[in-house]
């Protein structure tokens, strides 16, 4: 096996490059954005760019990435098209635009959209040109170019405007192109299909001559293209050379017809008519499948296409086929062939009286038809209506190969898609892993096509959702496995010894030698399978290794996964490994097979299990491990061996390597799904169509489900009843008291409830909808019932006020249905999330809610919130391992909750032991929960009764107050109870009081007949379950955790009735999914009632770390933002509290009418300007540093050091002038970078108390969901934007900041970009330069906008802030020193009250440390840009390198530098020498020595 040619990385061009080109010229004569005076517009321009930029070179990508990046669509393209003007040229550069648009994953309809008076012509004009002839006007290559275009007007649906013009090619009508007798029949399937058709007749009659040309042009449009796609294929020869052009065209033919097929609006018709074509023999048939290079994309897109083709599907209805139904149309197809065989053709006796199942194989099939003559054959799919009779006394046309292959393969038996699945083994093999059509290397480029499914808007079915999905995720994590393969071998080092064998030079952290391999067991299959039930294998391995790594391999849990590996390297000891050269061939790597962990074996041979007893330690370096091998990949490999005589795989292994465990997970996932696909997969109705993306996108919103609630409580949700009032702007709010001292919260509010089925469109579209009554709400206050008289026992409340759109949000989320809010940042998600779950939890305390987020931290961020809230902590729950703890002393997990439940009981039991002795009752009452009961119900209840039939009302007489109080039977328990408990004001309140009381006692019976299961249950594993199935309302995970225990949970009885999803837009579609299944349906529906997804699709998607997953396959897309791409009615949250009005409008023209909450504008904190610095936004443009822009030491691994050392000095300079260094983060786009600032911050800042280091430094994508107060962002950028295009990273990036954000980049490369210029056109209306004011200390009392009293200096380019801030440290340093020796001179009584003075050695100390800094403080720029500086940033990142955070630096958090900050802070603002006067030019670029 060879391994293919690493494809070429496309570079992207610079700067320079881009200004000094053709193109670029034109562009800024005709049309650049931001030229004033433009040329007018001129046909022939468009005529040369195509010929002599496009065409001239080879559709070069580079060519075409400039154009679109100049704005050509819009500003001139499309802006001046119509009929008169259209041309070639003109079509196949737009078809170029949008096609360029689409790689680059930016969207490519909206010019269209904005001006679409023209689309129709022009979308006529392309399938005219599509089906011209090759040798004609249009060549191949610009033929290929149509059919992408077209693929992807097929995959836009969901635009209106492209949408009205696809339809006509995919409607019914489009049947026109079947042969007359393949329709009759079709027709006379499904009755109602005639009546249409006659109607098309009849609409086509009364249409005029031209127009119905056109029309049914249009119809046998996709007919014409397939007929011209076999001509092509036809002339493609066996073994003579062929122009890569039609190899191309071919495969993105194929490409446009699996889009078709994989989507039911294409596919309902279109279907028919790609049977009828026999599109699948004529491809299978031809030469190109046999030419082993040219042909295997187009033999793997080509089994796609025949899956799809078959797939199990009613293409009319769209529903699902099952096992039965599928095994049905196979039996009819072989049944009217027996037919057909018996009345006409005699020599067919034989097939047509044999059973079917001994006539539908293939050999058998051959069999019967092989002999027969063509013209025979041909009459035979006549009578199928396969093909056109053949005329009496006229040979057919088409050879034997062909009409025996179309026979043969319609009829015979298939294996259901099904059993293929469950066949197919887990693990990838060697043949998978490095195969670049499948799985391709990350420098995807986005050209060709490739034989991967795609996730667009719909699916066929849910098992076709599961299918690719599966797909997918086994590729994406395959792609993981080939890196870490390629990184443990190379590091070993194999080569090969003089002997011939294999000795490993080096050593690898993951991998180890195997010392031996043996199978010890396989299993008898299952009855009706051919696959061992289990195959079990020892490996021994030798660890002479360090302790620490010993103890990782000693460490392999039960269920990771380990891959075997066989090298058999040819390259002699010594050679070097090149990481640029194929890396199968140097390594010599034969075999890759998967296995899963079942334990480390002990002295005796047995399995040692993972448990609380601790593991018996082991003599010698010699361990053994038991695995589990794949069946379904043995019993393949054994085939292979037994039939081909291949040599038997499993005796070769030569290398064992595992994995990280935190990305080993991808087996049991997979095997979730297949499992989901082997079971009945129950969605509940109201979900079905809406995950498939098919029928009404608002049909789960709760307003039109049958199930709505018309009266709920919103507990605590409201503040006032004002605050009620404006949380329902156009509403009549109708309150059922109407005294207003009674009007206060909590609020129960019944709603007027319109079921949305059943009525017609007209009347809900229609004006009824605003009558009185529907806007009409009635609100109830109600007060909650006296819990006790201790202060624990009051409710804890929400304290913030919602806005009306989070009240809209809380409301959809309490009723039935799906709920999708769109939260765009700091506008409170969580908040809106928590309250929604206190909210069902009160409303209906049967139910329990799943809580998924992304995220351990999302979690933790949301625990933290419910438990300031009035929810019993002993419902709450919290699966899997978070990394980060809650910050809080108590432990939500399994058995953490266990032991609270234990404690607890411990502490009831102790109350009712003193309940007991408070009433003198003898006994052990509190000895378990189950001897409480009795007390309770003979001692408690029993003495309640009586208490109650004394003070209730007798007939006519009033009761008396004192009675209340006297007659109280528990005076003595409560006696520890804030006092006096009774008040004697009045009769109710102390009734209520009383009532209150004996609540409190009956809580704590009710509790411990909850925890006697806990008595009965002796493990804290089965304790454990029961916590998880019957006590817990409130269970939370994280995404992955149900993927990975799904089998666990459906197999414990996991219920619930509601999902709430966090960062629903972080999720990966499949991950979305399956928490909806992680229980068993009851009588076949799906108990789930509500369905709340919270997240926002501005921000960044989930992380696909192979980019031709990521846009060919679009696996990034999170189902959350499918569904906003299909229709699905969203909650857009409206006001954000996060950040100040100006920096917020940086990102809020991405949203809907995002504004601010009100204290943005009123509290100091915003209003404040911030000190030392002019804006508190500002673009810093950064030239080239010593003629270096962007630099890249490794691909994709992107660093600027001109950039790092000027935003590492602004971090300096900020934390000189007093800001605490944890309120600055630094982010970059690139991970290259941020290796490089760590690197400059050890040296510069690391160890200085003055200064500390940032709260982060991390790249934008991992600071996503996190804030803080100032940010400083690194573009790092010189010669082509980059990933920065996606304008969802553009959101995240300006969205960080709360009160100041500071960028870094090359400006000119950014301003020109169409997708940034909202943003960057606000970033650029200021000036490009750095404007400080070095005197103004932190804080500052200037308010933002503010002219400042002080000078503003402008700081020209990073050496001129490198200068600055090194005199500027040197001045603190000596004027800090001068403070001291004066404060240490001071009599005692001059000191003032409270001014600590510190010991001398203290003070000593800090300066000490300080000035021993100053070398590094200045950068020392000849050897920054030399390269020495950053070697060590420059290598690869470690993988387990971690985030920088406020605790592990010393400066902030130590006493010392805070106090010396007060002091530093006086002296900045003393007399300082401004750098501007000490250089003589204010743009130095002087080596640090002159400077000194």
């Amino acid at each position: 096996m060879t391994a293919p040619a690493q494809p070429k990385k496309i570079v992207a061009p610079t700067v320079s490059q881009i200004n000094a080109e053709f193109v670029t010229q034109l562009a800024c004569k005709y049309w650049a954005p931001h030229i004033k005076k433009k040329s007018p517009f001129d046909i022939k321009v468009i005529e040369d760019i195509y010929e002599k930029e496009i065409v001239k070179s080879r559709f070069a990508i580079r060519k075409i990435m400039l154009l679109e990046f100049s704005q050509y669509l819009e500003n001139y393209l499309w802006m001046n098209y119509s009929p008169e003007v259209s041309s070639k040229a003109y079509l196949m550069s737009i078809c170029c635009m949008v096609n360029e648009k689409f790689r680059e994953n930016v969207p490519a309809w909206e010019t269209f959209k904005k001006k679409p008076d023209h689309f129709p012509f022009f979308f006529k004009c392309i399938l005219k040109a599509a089906l011209a002839e090759t040798d004609g006007e249009f060549s191949l290559h610009e033929q290929t170019v149509l059919l992408l275009f077209l693929d992807h007007c097929f995959n836009s649906l969901e635009v209106d405007l492209i949408r009205s013009q696809v339809q006509q090619l995919i409607s019914l009508p489009m049947w026109m192109g079947l042969q007359p007798a393949r329709l009759e029949l079709e027709l006379k399937k499904t009755p109602k299909l005639r009546k249409f058709w006659n109607l098309i007749k009849k609409n086509d009659e009364k249409m005029d001559p031209e127009a119905r040309e056109q029309a049914y042009q249009e119809r046998r449009f996709l007919s014409q293209l397939i007929q011209k796609f076999i001509s092509v294929l036809k002339s493609v020869p066996l073994s003579e050379p062929v122009t890569m052009d039609k190899v191309h065209y071919c495969e993105r033919f194929i490409e446009l017809m699996i889009d078709l097929e994989a989507l039911l609006p294409t596919r309902r018709w279109f279907n028919t008519i790609l049977d009828d074509s026999h599109l699948l023999v004529h491809c299978y048939l031809s030469n190109l499948v046999h030419r082993e290079e040219d042909g295997h994309l187009f033999s793997q897109l080509l089994d796609m296409l025949k899956f799809y083709t078959g797939f199990e599907i009613n293409d009319q209805t769209g529903n699902a086929l099952t096992e039965n139904e599928m095994t049905t149309i196979h039996y009819d197809r072989i049944t009217s062939l027996q037919r057909a065989a018996f009345a006409h053709f005699p020599e067919l006796y034989d097939f047509a009286l044999s059973n079917v199942a001994e006539v539908d194989t293939r050999e058998s099939l051959v069999k019967f038809f092989g002999p027969l003559s063509s013209n025979t054959l041909h009459q035979v799919a006549s009578y199928l209506c396969l093909l056109p009779t053949l005329p009496k006394a006229e040979d057919t046309t088409f050879d034997k190969e062909f009409l025996l292959e179309l026979l043969v393969s319609r009829h015979e038996r298939r294996i259901s898609q099904i059993q293929q699945l469950n066949q197919m083994p887990l693990y990838p093999t060697e043949k998978i892993i490095w195969d670049e059509n499948i799985v391709p290397t990350e420098y995807y480029s986005g050209e060709g096509c490739l034989a991967l499914p795609k996730l667009n808007l719909q699916f066929l079915t849910l098992h076709d959702y599961l299918l690719r999905n599966f797909n997918l995720f086994r590729l994406e994590s395959t792609y993981e496995i080939r890196q870490d393969i390629e990184d443990s071998v190379s590091r070993m080092k194999p080569w090969q010894s003089e002997y011939g064998g294999v000795v490993f030079g080096g050593w690898a952290r993951m991998a180890q030698p195997i010392v031996a391999f043996t199978v010890v067991e396989v299993a008898k299959p299952n009855i009706g399978e051919n696959w061992p039930t289990r195959v079990r294998a020892d490996v021994t391995i030798n660890l002479n290794v360090r302790d620490h790594i010993k103890d990782e391999w000693e460490g392999l849990r039960k269920h990771d996964v380990c891959f075997l590996i066989t090298v058999r390297p040819t390259k002699p000891y010594g050679t070097k490994f090149d990481r640029r050269r194929p890396f199968i061939e140097q390594v010599g790597l034969v075999y890759v097979r998967g296995c899963e962990i079942q334990g480390m074996l002990d002295d005796k041979g047995r399995v040692i299990e993972d448990g609380p007893e601790p593991r018996p330690n082991l003599r010698g370096e010699s361990r053994t491990f038991r695995v589990f091998m794949d069946p379904n990949q043995y019993q393949q490999d054994m085939t292979n061996t037994i039939q081909s005589g291949a040599e038997d795989v499993y005796e070769t292994f030569n290398i064992i390597m595992r994995r990280k465990p935190k990305e080993n997970n991808f087996k049991a996932v997979l095997e979730t799904i297949r499992n989901l696909m082997n079971t009945d997969c129950v969605v509940p109705d109201w979900l079905h169509d809406i995950i498939l993306g098919y029928g009404d996108p608002s049909s789960a919103h709760y307003s039109k489900m049958p199930n709505q609630i018309a009266t709920l409580d919103f507990n605590d949700t409201f503040l006032s009843i004002d605050h009620l009032k404006a949380s329902f702007p156009g509403h009549n709010v109708k309150v059922t008291v109407d005294d207003p001292a009674l009007q206060i919260p909590p609020f129960r509010i019944t709603f007027p409830v319109r079921s949305g089925k059943g009525k017609k469109r007209k009347d809900v579209d229609g004006e009824d909808e605003d009558t009185e009554e529907a806007k009409t709400l009635i609100v109830e206050p109600h007060v909650i019932p006296n819990r006790g008289p201790y202060p624990y026992n009051q409710p804890k409340r929400n304290t913030i006020q919602f806005t009306h759109t989070q009240i809209e949000a809380i409301r959809a989320g309490m009723q039935p249905g799906l709920t999708m809010v769109v939260g765009p940042p700091g506008t409170g998600k969580t908040d809106v999330a928590v309250q929604i779950i206190s909210n069902i939890y009160h409303n209906f305390p049967e139910q329990r809610t799943l809580i998924v987020t992304h995220s351990n931290q999302a979690l933790n961020q949301l625990f933290e919130k419910i438990m300031a809230l009035d929810i019993d902590e002993r419902h709450l729950l919290r699966l899997g391992h978070g990394e980060e703890e809650l910050e809080t002393e108590k432990d939500f997990s399994r058995y953490g909750r266990v032991n609270y439940v234990l404690a607890r009981r411990i502490e009831l039991l102790e109350e009712v032991k003193r309940l007991q002795k408070s009433l003198g009752v003898p006994g052990d009452a509190s000895y378990t929960c189950e001897t409480a009961g009795y007390f309770f119900l003979y001692q408690v209840m029993s003495r309640w009764e009586e208490y109650i039939s004394k003070v209730k009302n007798k007939g006519s007489t009033l009761p008396n107050v004192t009675e209340v109080s006297t007659c109280f039977p528990f005076h003595e328990y409560f006696a520890n109870a804030p006092q006096p408990i009774f008040k004697g004001r009045s009769y109710e309140e102390d009734m209520e009081i009383a009532e209150g009381c004996f609540r409190h006692i009956k809580k704590i019976f009710t509790q411990l007949e909850e925890f006697r299961a806990s008595e009965l249950l002796r493990s804290g594993l089965d304790r454990s379950k029961y916590l998880l199935v019957k006590e817990a309302k409130i269970i939370a995970m994280t995404c992955t955790h149900a993927a990975l225990k799904r089998h666990d949970l459906v197999k414990l009885g996991f219920k619930y009735d509601n999902i709430l999803m966090e960062e629903a837009a972080q999720i990966l579609e499949i991950e979305t999914f399956i928490p909806l299944l992680l229980q068993n349906p009851q009588d076949g529906f799906s108990r789930l009632k509500r369905w709340i997804m919270i997240g926002d699709h501005h921000q960044l998607p989930p992380v696909i770390k192979n980019m031709a997953f990521q846009k060919y396959s679009n696996m990034e897309q999170s189902l959350f933002t499918r569904f906003v791409r299909v229709g699905v009615p969203t909650v857009d949250l409206d006001a954000q509290g996060r950040a100040r009005a100006s920096l917020c409008n940086l990102y809020n023209w991405r949203y809907k009418n995002l504004g601010n909450l009100p204290h943005v504008q009123l509290l100091p904190e915003f209003s404040t300007a911030n000190a030392g610095l002019l804006y508190d936004f500002q673009l810093i443009n950064v030239e080239d540093f010593q003629g270096v822009g962007e630099s890249e030491p490794n691909p994709y691994f992107y660093q600027n050091l001109g950039e790092a050392e000027y935003v590492v000095a602004l971090f300096m300079y900020m934390c000189l002038l007093g800001y605490p260094a944890d309120k600055i983060s630094i982010l970059t786009t690139y991970n290259g970078q941020k290796h490089l600032i760590r690197d400059i911050i050890n040296r510069r800042c690391g160890t200085n108390p003055l200064i500390g280091r940032p709260n982060k430094v991390t790249t934008v994508d991992r600071f996503q969901g996190q804030q803080n107060d100032y940010i400083l962002l690194s573009l790092v950028r010189t010669r082509a934007v980059g990933h920065l295009r996606d304008v969802r990273r553009l959101v995240v990036a300006m969205s960080r900041a709360r009160l100041g954000l500071y960028i870094f980049a090359r400006v000119s490369l950014f301003q020109n970009c169409f997708e940034l210029t909202p943003a960057f056109s606000q970033l650029t209306a200021r000036p490009l330069h750095l404007h400080i004011i070095p005197t103004e200390p932190f804080p500052t009392s200037r308010k933002n906008g503010e002219r400042p009293s002080h000078e503003v200096q402008i700081i020209k380019n990073m050496p001129q802030m490198a200068n600055f801030v090194y005199n500027m440290y040197m001045h603190l340093i000596q004027t800090t020193h001068h403070y001291h020796q004066t404060l240490l001179q001071l009599p005692p009584a001059m000191v003032e009250e409270g001014e600590e003075v510190q010991s001398q050695e203290t003070e000593l100390e800090i300066e000490e440390e300080a000035l021993s800094a100053p070398a590094d403080i200045m950068p020392t720029l000849m050897d920054a840009s030399s390269g020495q500086e950053t070697s060590a940033s420059q290598t690869e990142p470690t993988s387990n390198e971690t985030e920088t955070t406020p605790s592990q630096t010393g400066a902030r958090s130590n006493p010392e530098g805070t106090s010396a900050e007060s002091k530093i802070t006086a002296a900045v603002a003393g007399p300082v020498a401004t750098p501007a006067e000490n250089n003589t030019s204010p743009d130095v670029t002087s080596a640090p020595g002159e400077t000194k």
